[in-house]
């Protein structure tokens, strides 16, 4: 499962990239305005590429179909691992698929159904964010809906990533990837969480008890 950290600020990409917990970044505009780098979004975005060699999703500033092709192709210019996130709206779709046509990688936002993770793949989009967190919160079932979207795409052979977007905690993580998402896109705390457990703050206690008690004292030269 492809794990995709969403953030603006270039130091949590250098870290996520040594560390090689991340497969790619996804950024956006308030994420690349607050995350405290100097220049404007378009200095940071290319700063980010810079610093990993993993996909950078950037979103565009519009909603109309010409004004999304145009931003689209401006960010497609900034580097080659660009991927253009694309709310999924009627007038996104044929951008979606003018996009495509040129080489442009598209990932399809705000999708929340099956049926329009079909049709975001129908028009070109190389993945589709599904944000759980959101579908949760309304009492729907993020989990669920993965599973649904991931099995329309894989019975109807679409070339198309499923991620889950920003679970808020290692539960929802977790069912997203038992839905069979390709992917998560999750924050940097939420990422830490991932690998903490009260077990496991117990287990390294036990651990150093352990090893303080037959440590062998130093002899004297």
């Amino acid at each position: 499962m492809k794990i995709f950290l969403t953030t603006g600020s270039v130091d949590d990409v250098v870290w996520g990239t040594e560390t090689g917990l991340i497969d790619g970044v996804v950024t956006t505009p308030t994420s690349l305005q607050s995350a405290g780098e100097d220049g404007d979004e378009r200095d940071v975005l290319e700063r980010i590429c810079r610093a990993t060699p993993l996909p950078v999703c950037a979103s565009v500033a519009s909603v109309t179909s010409e004004d999304i092709y145009r931003d689209g192709r401006e960010l497609a210019r900034i580097s080659d691992q660009i991927v253009v996130q694309v709310p999924l709206l009627e007038e996104a779709v044929t951008a979606v698929r003018r996009l495509r046509a040129d080489g442009v990688r598209v990932a399809a936002t705000l999708v929340y159904t099956a049926a329009q993770a079909l049709l975001a793949a129908k028009a070109g989009a190389f993945m589709v964010q599904i944000p759980v967190s959101h579908l949760d919160a309304v009492g729907l079932d993020g989990g669920e809906t993965v599973r649904d979207i991931s099995a329309v795409l894989l019975g109807q052979a679409m070339e198309c990533d499923v991620l889950a977007a920003l679970p808020s905690n290692p539960v929802q993580f977790a069912r997203a990837a038992r839905g069979g998402a390709d992917g998560a896109v999750v924050t940097l705390p939420v990422l830490k969480s991932l690998l903490l457990h009260p077990l496991t703050d117990r287990g390294v206690d036990q651990f150093l008890r352990e090893l303080s008690a037959h440590r062998r004292p130093r002899q004297a030269v």
